[in-house]
């Protein structure tokens, strides 16, 4: 089977049989012999043939990916049984949401690459949902809830709300002592659609839905929400991660200590990837680098006084 495996990629790269053929020293027809058996062990064509050209089918197509993933592992797995203490080296593709990126993962990825520096890491910081179906990524970090895949997902930390406001702003505004007092104030919100789920969603308030507030700066930036909020525009609703910074040097003050998200979510920073793709060895130590960097609680919420935590979000 791997020998057919490797071949239905050499020819799919090639993009001939002859080709492949030559570069072996074989027959042509012990290479289309073995695309052959691979054909019918599958129940599938991989391959449209004609006398001017041979191109991959609709199935060949989904199929070499998965495949050239595989063989990667199973290289990578032979070097490892080899030399058991070998040096991590090579490619590794990660991606990261633009500004937790920037703050935490490539910090992570600058130690990570000074402990194995024969790794390349190609670092992408972008707010778009990559699909690692269709791209070549091996890690992906994703803030908040998961939506059913087949992605392997590993929890590296957790991802709490917190409502928050200036001194200013609670000087000249008052403040909120419930989460429907905050129908009742400056609330600054991601533009439409843009949101978490579980933005301004408090335990057995409005039925568990989001408050309807309101406020006067809509944007697709958090970190201009925080801006904002740090010059006493509003109340903002946004991950620890990003404002315990503030909290501690007393620019921000944390409000409704007591009011906790609704029960039953799974909102949390995970570190996703494809099973059965190639560098899973090194995506796997990358991403148990990333969970002891990070710690038990976040290294970004420790500063924060015991008045000031709320149990995670669920």
């Amino acid at each position: 089977m791997i020998d057919a495996l490797t071949t239905f990629v050499s020819v799919a790269t090639a993009g001939s049989f002859s080709k492949v053929a030559k570069q072996e020293g074989v027959a042509v027809s012990s290479i289309t012999r073995r695309i052959d058996w691979l054909e019918s062990s599958l129940g599938a064509k991989l391959f449209s043939r004609s006398s001017r050209r041979l191109v991959l089918t609709d199935a060949g197509e989904r199929f070499l990916p998965r495949v050239r993933g595989l063989l990667a592992d199973l290289l990578e797995a032979k070097e490892e049984l080899i030399s058991p203490n070998a040096e991590p080296r090579g490619p590794l593709t990660v991606t990261a949401p633009s500004v937790f990126g920037r703050r935490f993962v490539a910090p992570a990825v600058i130690d990570f690459l000074a402990q194995y520096p024969l790794l390349e890491i190609d670092l992408h910081l972008s707010d778009t949902v990559v699909d690692l179906t269709a791209q070549r990524v091996d890690v992906a970090i994703r803030l908040g809830s998961l939506p059913d895949s087949d992605l392997v997902a590993t929890r590296i930390a957790p991802l709490r709300r917190l409502v928050c406001a200036s001194p200013d702003y609670l000087e000249r505004k008052g403040r909120p002592l419930a989460p429907t007092d905050l129908m009742q104030h400056n609330c600054l919100t991601l533009s439409s659609g843009l949101a978490p789920a579980d933005w301004w969603r408090f335990e057995g308030v409005n039925r568990n839905r989001a408050l309807p507030v309101r406020g006067n700066l809509r944007t697709d930036d958090t970190d201009t929400l925080l801006q904002a909020a740090v010059a006493g525009v509003g109340i903002v609703h946004l991950a620890s991660w990003l404002v315990s910074e503030m909290i501690v040097a007393g620019r921000l003050v944390t409000l409704l200590p007591n009011a906790q998200p609704p029960k039953g979510g799974s909102s949390a920073i995970h570190a996703v990837r494809m099973p059965g793709r190639s560098h899973s060895g090194k995506a796997s130590l990358f991403i148990a680098h990333l969970r002891k960097a990070f710690g038990e609680p976040p290294y970004w919420e420790r500063g924060l006084s015991k008045g000031q935590r709320r149990a995670p979000a669920r």
